[in-house]
């Protein structure tokens, strides 16, 4: 792999498991192993004193040292009060997942006797402007070029849909991973992957079921000891029966029942779970996604999509059986269990390689037509406008061929479009005629991106000094709603010029990218006075310590 045509790894940075792939010279997307010879890695971290432990081993030794174990990290990504405090340090949610990062890619160039420098990223689609620059910054911090940030049900889609491009259906993603769960509506084409509508919940997975057997096993050792104490706020106690439950969940999903002991304060009782009392205390998480599959239809049939061929599943949790029969019973489609634990760092492996195909194509039509690179950005648009010929096109691709040793049907292959939709709407902190407050919601949620959109505001007084501009961010599909349903990202002040009349137009511009980054612009038109505000959040870690934190990355060998 040449430096014209460097490599682009992707990584599954998930909830309770991580993975990276690659695409081999065959253009086939490939799992890495990590140095424990797995494919998937446990998503914990250990602080073992002076040195980082992330993996298995780090999993074992919550047994041990659960207060210094970190698990469910995703879970926090973006949460400005989330600090693990270790020998006086402080650790944002971004540092601790960016060692997770570091350790995939240490293990990889040591598998492949090659550089990871590159990387697309995935997270779910569900993951607001917060959570979404969080994992940039864990990429980052481990020391990457962060290429793109893919949601995962779309990488998944791209996976499935790279084992057979000829035939165009609509499929449904039904993604339940050890944290999150997400719901995508996503139109395969030969030449396109284009999401339609997505929905969830990042904070429901897989993990809410070791909890719910967790809660039972609590019970039941109260009534049989007869003590109304928690145990679980004995740390060794709780950190034994989420490894205890976890177990029992994946047994469940082989056989009928399985045996569970629970021990504590000296006390020592057995039980028996079997799998329909687990299907009964759990039957309201099920049910919650397919609520949340429902809705997301609803959405689909506004933008004509009124009917799908297929459901797919990925994610470790759709193991569980009864998943399946829920699905096929709502639904009346059999889903396909789709490469639940591998399916995502595959698809981002494919996005990336076809990235990294791309900025060869692009480098060698700069050439060609005499054009910037930044005026070649959609070559298959440039060649429909006879802005490109198709002949150049070819010769291009024939290099890169030639270069790389793929076949020109790969090169071709890789123009696959992908477009994405954002899962949240976008606003801004409005006046009605009432003087009452409220959120005006400029960019919808499942809006195509990447999107423009411009609304004009007017000031409310006579000489008004400044605009107070509170960025919004919400989960609904209206244009107009109360602040109370939605949650400030980001503020910005325009300052005026004197003497203004009342009812000055200002004009507010949002940009939204492919990968769900904002961007605004607020300008007044008296004085062409202009602010611009890249969302970067202040909830993310920046400044000094996003500085300490990759100081502190930079000089650390994960384990």
């Amino acid at each position: 792999m040449t430096d014209q045509s460097k490599r682009i790894f992707g990584i599954d940075l998930g909830t309770t498991y991580s993975s990276i792939a690659y695409v081999d010279e065959f253009g086939k997307a490939v799992i890495i192993p990590n140095a424990e010879n797995e494919r998937v890695m446990p998503s914990v971290v250990f602080f073992d004193e002076d040195s980082i432990v992330v993996g298995d081993v780090a999993k074992e030794s919550s047994k041990l040292y659960p207060n210094e174990v970190v698990s469910f990290v995703k879970r926090s990504m973006g949460e400005p009060n989330f600090i693990f405090l270790h020998n006086s340090e402080e650790y944002r949610a971004e540092e601790i997942s960016a060692y997770i990062l570091k350790k995939l890619a240490q293990d990889a160039e040591q598998y492949l006797g090659e550089k990871v420098s590159d990387v697309v990223i995935t997270c779910p689609a569900y993951f607001g402007i917060n959570e979404r620059e969080a994992t940039r910054k864990a990429g980052e911090i481990a020391g990457f070029n962060v290429r793109h940030i893919i949601n995962e049900p779309t990488a998944a889609a791209i996976a499935y849909g790279a084992m057979d491009t000829q035939n165009e259906r609509v499929v449904l993603v039904y993604d339940l991973g050890g944290g999150t769960f997400d719901i995508t509506m996503i139109d395969i084409r030969k030449d396109s992957v284009e999401v339609i509508c997505t929905g969830g919940d990042h904070n429901l997975g897989g993990k809410d079921w070791d909890d719910r057997i967790v809660a039972y096993m609590v019970e039941v050792f109260q009534n049989e000891t007869g003590t109304d104490e928690d145990i679980l706020d004995d740390p060794d106690t709780w950190q034994d029966l989420q490894l205890s439950a976890e177990k029992a969940k994946k047994i469940l999903s082989q056989r009928p029942k399985t045996p569970i002991s629970v021990t504590h304060g000296g006390e020592r009782i057995k039980m028996t779970l079997d799998l329909e009392k687990f299907q009964e205390i759990t039957e309201d998480l099920l049910e919650r996604t397919i609520e949340f599959t429902k809705e997301m239809l609803e959405e689909a049939k506004s933008k004509g999509y009124k009917t799908f061929d297929e459901i797919i599943l990925v994610g470790g949790a759709t193991r569980m059986p009864h998943v399946t029969a829920r699905i096929q019973e709502e639904f009346s489609v059999t889903p396909k269990i789709f490469d639940p634990d591998e399916a995502v760092a595959k698809g981002a492996a494919i996005f990336g390689w076809k990235l990294s195909l791309n900025d060869g194509l692009i480098e060698r039509l700069s050439r060609k037509t005499n054009k910037p690179i930044q005026q070649i950005d959609e070559i298959s648009e440039m060649i429909e406008s006879r802005e490109l010929s198709s002949k150049d096109f070819k010769d291009a691709a024939q290099e890169v061929a030639d270069e790389t040793g793929y076949t020109l049907p790969s090169i071709e292959r890789s123009m696959l479009k992908v477009k994405n939709v954002t899962s949240k709407s976008f606003g801004i902190v409005a006046h009605t005629a009432k003087d009452q407050e409220i959120v005006f919601n400029i960019v919808l949620r499942n809006t195509t991106v990447p999107i423009i959109r411009k609304k004009t505001f007017y000031t409310a007084v006579v000489d008004q000094k400044t605009v107070l501009i509170r960025i919004m961010e919400s989960e609904t599909s209206q244009v107009e709603i109360q602040l109370a349903q939605a949650v400030e990202i980001k503020t910005a002040v325009l300052n005026l010029p004197p003497n203004l009349p009342v009812d000055l137009p200002i004009e507010i511009t949002f940009v939204l990218n492919e990968e769900g980054r904002l961007h605004i612009t607020a300008l007044e038109k008296t004085e062409s006075r202009q602010i611009d505000v890249m969302v970067d959040t202040a909830s993310v870690i920046q400044g000094e310590a996003l500085e300490k934190a990759k100081e502190r990355s930079q000089n650390l060998v994960v384990h």
